[in-house]
């Protein structure tokens, strides 16, 4: 298995496109090619909307300058972090679980949207957990109207959990108060039922939240 880079932006394009902006466009707000963009977003439906001023032209100088500002933190933080030891990812796996794991069942339960979330936390527990691969489970959560085949397609080749390994999807009914792009590959979770893994990670997000833990 392994993060090919690209997820957070092929997710980022579909939803940019259900939202009518240009391929162009797409491919200047996140740096690569139309010609990826198109590939991405081939299967997204959009209507067209004339009256988008494409954002590649002429940016303001305060959109030039923040732009500017979240490269350099970027380069900044991956410069800060640099390369994890084993110990540094067993506790970032533990800090991401005590934010949005499931801590009250019998199972482990990993929930995010984010493609980087969900690949870091399946990666996390592999690494560190003997697993039952025949055991790991996905739920996708999809508003009625996306593209469920896609989608599940998308968040099994990111995790390496067979599309025959998820569960019946929870198909939210169309809102009209939401942004219907929000998230086009839907919300997933990443499910492991095993009580005596659950407990361990647990040990580990309380260990994490001690007191104790934390430098003086």
């Amino acid at each position: 298995m392994g993060y090919g880079g690209k997820w957070a932006e092929q997710l980022r394009a579909r939803e940019l496109r259900a939202e009518a902006w240009t391929l162009q466009d797409i491919a200047t707000e996140l740096g690569v090619s139309k010609s990826s963009v198109g590939l991405w977003v081939r299967d997204v439906d959009f209507v067209p909307n004339p009256r988008r001023r494409s954002r590649h032209q002429r940016p303001s100088s305060l959109h030039v300058r923040k732009v500017a500002e979240i490269e350099r933190c970027k380069q900044e933080g991956v410069e800060w972090i640099g390369r994890m030891s084993e110990r540094e990812f067993l506790i970032l796996g533990a800090a991401l679980y005590a934010g949005e794991g499931s801590k009250t069942s019998d199972k482990l339960c990993f929930a995010n949207s984010d493609p980087r979330m969900i690949w870091t936390f399946t990666t996390w527990l592999r690494r560190f957990f003997d697993v039952d691969e025949s055991r790991l489970r996905m739920r996708l959560y999809l508003h009625e109207g996306l593209d469920l085949d896609a989608a599940m397609e998308f968040w099994s080749d990111l995790t390496d959990i067979p599309r025959g390994q998820f569960q019946k999807p929870y198909r939210a009914g169309a809102d009209p108060t939401r942004r219907h792009a929000k998230h086009v590959m839907g919300c997933p979770a990443v499910v492991y039922a095993d009580s005596a893994k659950h407990r361990r990670v647990m040990g580990l997000v309380s260990a994490i939240l001690s007191p104790t833990a934390i430098p003086g």
